[in-house]
């Protein structure tokens, strides 16, 4: 704040508004992983600001939200990359039988997993897993 960026501190205010809210459906005080699901939250509603904003030729507004994503994104644990994703994927999905489905896999990856990499990022992961065993 001292260092006037305006940017930064509206997005940030942005974010303590929706934990606000959040913390009024509650009726009480939120926990750090409901905290974290607040910003995670609205890095999703950046990401869908930043496509819709593209497809509407808008460049300008979808850098305006890329920035604030990247404030955001500053404040969340770091994502896992794409080798650690897959191997962790494929360690959980040996707990599944092998003719599972998509959504009984995504059941038991999501919960471990989700603090660590993107709802999307998860999703191709197991996607290409199910694949993957199907082949073989």
């Amino acid at each position: 704040m001292k260092a006037r960026d305006a940017e930064r501190v509206a997005t940030l205010r942005m974010a303590l508004s929706a934990m606000n809210y959040r913390r009024i459906e509650r009726s009480g005080s939120l926990t750090d992983a409901e905290m974290l699901d607040v910003l995670r939250k609205q890095v999703r509603q950046r990401d869908d600001s930043i496509q819709a904003y593209r497809d509407a030729s808008r460049a300008d507004l979808a850098d305006k939200e890329a920035r604030e994503r990247a404030i955001l994104q500053a404040y969340l644990p770091a994502e896992m990359s794409g080798d650690e994703l897959r191997a962790a994927v494929d360690e959980l999905l040996k707990q599944v039988a092998a003719h599972a489905k998509m959504g009984d896999a995504m059941k038991l990856v999501v919960p471990a997993l989700k603090d660590r990499a993107s709802s999307k990022a998860i999703a191709d992961a197991v996607k290409a897993a199910l694949q993957a065993r199907a082949a073989t």
